[in-house]
């Protein structure tokens, strides 16, 4: 009977170790992909794609995007939270919105996997969501870009190191006793 008990216990501790291990990776996915979004509104006219980006994924007027940006939220939170909102009957409502919210914040403050598991979804799904709104907005830019002629939007710290890098002299080799050109100028 000991043993039985035991093992029982001991299926137990696996199982919830594993799910735990599978909510960690979600939300350490879920944060990366919020900081490629706070990086991508970073760039010159990133901010103003993010709102547009957020506002159609999630059917969500940009106003509603801005209050959530006045309650110093990030973009990638303010994606996690409409993207969890969304998930509430009705949608991403103002009401759905401050659920999430106030679940987030506490008491007791909650991780986003504890948020979305009282909200009965999985953060897979948010991560997913998330990402895609990122990706999405990464192609607004650079599609708004192709079609202005402009070159595509880098951060200033990529722009200063693509100003550094000068252009690799033509390489030679010796052959039979004369040098041979490499590259485009080999002829």
């Amino acid at each position: 009977m000991k043993r039985i008990v035991a093992l029982a216990v001991c299926i137990i501790l696996a199982l919830s170790s594993a799910a735990v291990a599978e909510i960690s990776k979600d939300e350490r996915n879920l944060a990366r992909e919020a900081k490629r979004l706070n990086d991508t509104a970073a760039k010159p006219d990133g901010e103003k794609a993010v709102v547009k980006r957020l506002a159609a994924e999630f059917k969500t007027p940009e106003t509603q995007v801005q209050s959530l940006r006045d309650k110093k939220l990030g973009y990638g939170e303010v994606a996690i939270v409409l993207s969890l909102a969304q998930t509430l009957p009705g949608g991403a409502t103002d009401a759905n919105v401050q659920r999430v919210l106030t679940l987030r914040q506490g008491p007791p403050v909650m991780g986003w996997g504890q948020v979305a598991q009282q909200l009965g979804t999985k953060l897979g799904k948010t991560v997913s969501r998330v990402r895609k709104a990122a990706n999405n907005t990464n192609r607004d830019i650079k599609n708004d870009h192709a079609r202005a002629g402009k070159s595509p939007i880098m951060a200033p710290a990529e722009q200063k190191q693509q100003e550094q890098k000068s252009p690799e002299p033509p390489r030679s080799s010796p052959g039979d006793g004369k040098l041979l050109k490499h590259g485009s100028s080999a002829q």
